[in-house]
């Protein structure tokens, strides 16, 4: 796996955890606190930078797997980026604590060994 390829895995690990953390705040937290919420659209912006960044520079490794949502979290990361005033933060948290933790070991599982 290239150089690139796994600083591009090891950002995607600490969005992960990141968000990890943001979610465990629960959902009165989120809906409660803007800062939380943008925080979550940081961490999305992170993640989709670096997946573009992994299908710029290893584009093998992308099409190698598709079980990934490789283009949704490209997506999601367009959509706070750009459409920031039509965010629907119920979506955001959903991708946060819902869909983040499937991807996240669909991400582990390519991952070379130590």
């Amino acid at each position: 796996m290239k150089d690139s390829s796994c600083r591009a895995l090891d950002d995607l690990e600490d969005s992960v955890e990141q968000a990890a953390r943001l979610v465990s705040r629960g959902k009165p937290a989120w809906d409660a606190d803007e800062f939380l919420r943008l925080a979550g659209e940081a961490v999305i912006h992170r993640i989709g930078e670096a997946v573009a960044r992994l299908g710029r520079d290893d584009p093998e490794l992308v099409a190698a797997h598709p079980e990934i949502s490789w283009r949704a979290m490209k997506g999601m990361r367009n959509v706070v980026a750009h459409q920031y005033g039509s965010i629907d933060h119920q979506i955001l948290w959903n991708a946060l604590a819902v869909s983040l933790p499937v991807e996240a070991s669909r991400l582990r599982a390519i991952r070379p060994p130590e």
